[in-house]
Order: structure tokens, then C-alpha cells, then sequence
């Protein structure tokens, strides 16, 4: 497909994000609207990466779909290009900025896309690992699109140097075995979804935190778990108690969650059945995460880098042994980077609508 570079949309550590315009060689009648997302080749592991996973999750409506790669020479440099699908809607991050937070409705209807996309993820055999506000766009229906896969990897992966541990992803959406082990398999993306979910509700991250040492020993350490809004309802608190189960073994998997009466019970494709949920106040969800057969769950090890809201280039952070205490291995994988800015800063995220 013969394209050209539109107006700019986004940018970040890895490169640009422009519109995509179809030259007058191509067929456009029935060719969708497209951003193209670049970076110099010498630093193209992260997109190419991107590409190949979406190659394989093209099939699923709740995932930003790819239209195919280029190379190009601008400006005196080689770039490695990327197509993808356009969603005109922005992120959730830009829908919920300077609110205080979404109707209850709208929160049920994007956690049960975000869920339908992740339930395909995990199935293909691959982790997310940064699910974030900033990563999930909007298509012009308001249909969820999962974005971002420059960090994903497959379920299960394990580096030959077990000592070493890379925190994927962003703090105040990292789950405890992520911080405290290097554990990064698909519960944390539920973790995640968890965070995600609050911070719909509230408008503000589930974790208020000034520091990333004083969060990731939040997490980590002291088993702080993220806020729950006040204002949600019975099912919906119920709902984020299985995201944030600490144990990665027991927290329920988004083929789970989709059950849930808070997702289920307003979505005709998802069949809630009775038998898996027990009566009572306190809770109204299936008796334990074993009453779900073929749930298995996915553990991984430890891994390289950090990425933090205005810096998602790898950083490395070997100095954190794993053989320590939790406390001494936050505060190993965090003494070498001190960045300059608000740590909690979304501003240079990349921003595709």
C-alpha cells in the first residue's frame, strides 16, 4: 500500500505518530483510516516486535488492527514504518482529564471490551504488560481498541540469567508479584485492568503517590492495595476485590471477570450462570478461582527495564538482586533512575486519536 505522511498525532520515546494518507495509486474506496507510527531503524526492536504481535491478535474488534510495514528514507534517515488502524475517539486518558470520573454505565461497557481484549490476548499465549489509560483508544462508536504492544511478550518467557529482573510497563499500574518478583504473566494484566477500572470511577489513579520508590514499596512491601472508589456500586467493588487478589494463582482471569455479574449481567453475549456464584452480603462471585476448570495460571520471570510515564526507553536497572528482601530489591531497581520530572507525568505519551 502506497501511503504518504499526514499531519502529525503523537510522539513519544521511539518515535512519531502521523496520519497515513493513501497516494492516488491506491484504491481508497474501501481502505480505512490510518496512522503510521516510525522510528529510526537502529532503534526499531520495540515497533518491530509491535508489528508481529498484531500480526497474530489482527482478528480481534477490541485490538488496534495493522495494515502492514514499510521502510523509508526522510530526511537523511532510514525509518522503519508502521500502519495502523486510526481510532478517532482519543484515549480513555484524554476522556476522563480534568473529570471526575465516568458514569458507572460507561465504565461496565469499556471494562467488558477491555476484557473481551485481553481474553484474546491471553489465549493467543501473550501478556500486555503496560494496560493503561494512555493505551486504550477509542474508535469513532466509542468501541474499545487496545494500543501499544511494544512491550508485550509471549506468557511464560524466561531469560537465561535468572538474577536479573525488568519492571514492564508503569508503576501505578504494577501488580505486587511484578514489583516484588519480576513475576510478569497474564494476572498482572488483570491487575492492571483493575487500576484502569478505578481510575474510570474516580478520575484520578488509584494510587496517589508523589514518588515512584514510596509507590513501588506501597505495592511491593506494605501490600497497599489500589483505592477503591467509595462511589461505585456493591458489584462493582466486588468486581475490583478479584483484580486485586495479591496472589497471582487465586486472581481471577479475564475469561472469569467476563462472568461477573458487573460485566455479565449487562452484556446479552456473555452467559452468566447462577451455580458459580454463592449467596450472601459479602460477596457474589464464584467460590474460589478453581471453580473456573481451565484456568491456569501464567508466571514469568524476571526482566530489564523500567518505563515510566515521560521515558518509556529501556533503563537498566541490574544493580537489584533478587536474592534480597523485597524493600532492598525496590530500592535497588529504583536508585538508578531519578528522573528530572513529575514521575506521574502522562504529558509525553504518545497520543493517537
Amino acid at each position: 500500500m502506497d501511503w504518504v505522511r499526514g499531519e502529525a498525532v503523537g510522539h513519544g520515546s521511539f518515535g512519531k505518530v502521523n496520519h497515513a494518507i493513501p497516494t492516488k495509486q491506491s484504491n481508497t474506496q474501501f481502505l480505512p483510516s490510518m496512522v503510521v507510527k516510525s522510528c529510526s531503524v537502529y532503534h526499531s526492536d520495540t515497533l518491530m516486535n509491535e508489528k508481529k504481535i498484531l500480526d497474530e491478535l489482527n482478528d480481534c474488534p477490541e485490538i488496534v488492527r495493522c495494515f502492514g510495514d514499510s521502510y523509508s528514507y526522510e530526511n537523511g534517515e532510514k525509518l522503519y514504518n508502521v500502519l495502523l488502524e486510526y481510532a478517532s475517539g482519543g484515549s480513555l486518558a484524554e476522556k476522563i482529564k480534568n473529570s471526575k470520573g465516568l458514569p458507572e454505565f460507561e465504565v461496565r461497557k469499556y471494562t467488558m471490551d477491555l476484557l473481551k481484549g485481553l481474553l484474546y490476548i491471553h489465549e493467543i499465549g501473550y501478556v500486555h504488560c503496560d494496560i493503561k489509560l494512555q493505551n486504550i483508544l477509542l474508535s469513532e462508536d466509542g468501541k474499545v481498541k487496545i494500543a501499544d504492544f511494544g512491550l508485550a511478550k509471549r506468557a511464560g518467557t524466561k531469560k537465561d540469567d535468572d538474577l536479573r529482573c525488568e519492571l514492564r510497563g508503569t508503576p501505578l499500574y504494577m501488580s505486587p508479584e511484578m514489583v516484588t518478583g519480576g513475576e510478569q504473566g497474564t494476572p498482572a494484566d488483570i491487575w492492571a485492568l483493575g487500576c484502569v477500572m478505578a481510575e474510570m470511577i474516580a478520575g484520578v489513579p488509584a494510587y496517589r503517590f508523589s514518588d515512584v520508590t514510596e509507590l513501588l514499596m506501597a505495592i511491593g512491601v506494605k501490600n497497599k492495595l489500589p483505592d477503591i472508589p467509595v462511589e461505585l456500586s456493591e458489584e462493582g467493588k466486588d468486581f475490583l476485590g478479584k483484580c486485586f487478589v495479591k496472589d497471582p494463582r487465586k486472581r481471577w482471569t479475564a475469561e472469569m471477570l467476563l462472568k461477573h455479574p458487573f460485566v455479565a449481567d449487562h452484556d446479552d453475549t456473555v452467559t452468566f450462570n447462577e451455580e458459580n456464584y454463592k449467596s450472601g452480603v459479602t460477596s457474589i462471585s464464584p467460590r474460589c478461582p478453581f471453580d473456573f476448570p481451565d484456568w491456569v495460571s501464567d508466571v514469568t520471570c524476571s526482566i530489564t527495564f523500567l518505563s515510566l510515564p515521560e521515558n518509556q526507553e529501556k533503563h537498566n536497572l541490574s544493580s537489584g538482586s533478587w536474592s534480597d528482601s523485597p524493600a532492598e530489591r525496590i530500592r535497588g531497581l529504583v536508585s538508578e533512575f531519578r528522573p528530572e520530572s513529575e514521575w506521574s507525568s502522562d504529558d509525553d505519551w504518545i497520543t493517537v486519536r
